[in-house]
C-alpha cells in the first residue's frame, strides 16, 4: 500500500474502538469504524421497514447509504443518516445485535466493502472491525487482532451502561456477548478470526495504556524505517 494503513479487528467489548481512536488521533490518521457501518445498515432498515433476514432489500439499503460522520469538540462522533442523528441508536444494544445479523449476509457485506476501502487516504487509516486485516485490508502492514475473556468484556460493557443510567443485567449482557461471537465465528462470509500475520493481544487484565502501547510498538516495527 501506498500509505499506512492500522487494522485493529476483535470481538465486541475488546476494546479495538477506544484503541483505534487512541492510534488515529496519536498518528494523526482518518478513523474508519467499521462496526457502525453495519450498524446505520440496520438502522436504514427498521427506517424503511426492511427486515433484517431480507438480504437483496438490506443490500440495496447498504449500498446507499446517505451517512455522514461528524467529529465534535468532544472528540465523539455523531452520526447522520438521511438528514437525522441516529448516534443513540446506532450505538444501542439493539444497534449492536442487528449489526451482527446484517454482517452475516454475504451480498450486504460485498456492497459495504468498497465504501469501507474508500476511507483509505493520505496520510493514513486506523481501521476498527472485525475483518479489517482478513478482507477488507488484506495488505495493511500493522494488523492487531485485540480479545479479552467474555466475562471481561461483559463487565466493561455492563459498567459503560450503568454510567448511562440504563437498568441492565450483566447475565443478559454476558449471554450476548457469547452468542455474538458464536454467531460471528461461524459465520460463512468473512468469520471472526485473527489474520495470519495478525498481533495477537489479549487485554484481559491490561490497562488501555498497555494495549495502545503495544499497537505503537507493533506500529514502529512494521511502518517506521
Amino acid at each position: 500500500m501506498s500509505f499506512p494503513v492500522i487494522t485493529i479487528d476483535g470481538p465486541s467489548g475488546s476494546g479495538k474502538g477506544t484503541i483505534s481512536q487512541l492510534v488515529a488521533q496519536k498518528l494523526g490518521y482518518h478513523f474508519l469504524d467499521s462496526g457502525a457501518l453495519y450498524r446505520v445498515t440496520g438502522v436504514a432498515a427498521k427506517f424503511h421497514g426492511v427486515a433484517m433476514d431480507d438480504e437483496p432489500a438490506l443490500a440495496q439499503i447498504a449500498a446507499n447509504l446517505d451517512v455522514r460522520f461528524e467529529t465534535g469538540a468532544d472528540a465523539g462522533v455523531k452520526i447522520i443518516l438521511e438528514g437525522a442523528d441516529v448516534t443513540r441508536e446506532v450505538r444501542s444494544e439493539e444497534g449492536g445485535m442487528n449489526a451482527s445479523r446484517v454482517g452475516a449476509l454475504p451480498t450486504v457485506r460485498q456492497a459495504l466493502l468498497a465504501r469501507q476501502r474508500a476511507f483509505a487516504v493520505q496520510p493514513g487509516l486506523v481501521a476498527d472491525g472485525r475483518d479489517m486485516g482478513t478482507v477488507v485490508f488484506p495488505d495493511a502492514p500493522v494488523k492487531v487482532f485485540l480479545t479479552a475473556s467474555a466475562r471481561e468484556r461483559a463487565q466493561r460493557r455492563y459498567k459503560q451502561l450503568l454510567e448511562k443510567g440504563e437498568s441492565v443485567s450483566f447475565d443478559d449482557i454476558l449471554a450476548d456477548i457469547e452468542a455474538r461471537d458464536e454467531r460471528d465465528s461461524s459465520r460463512a462470509a468473512a468469520p471472526l478470526k485473527p489474520a495470519q500475520d495478525a498481533l495477537l493481544l489479549d487485554s484481559t487484565g491490561m490497562s488501555i495504556d498497555d494495549v495502545f502501547n503495544a499497537v505503537m510498538r507493533a506500529f514502529e516495527d512494521r511502518v517506521i524505517p
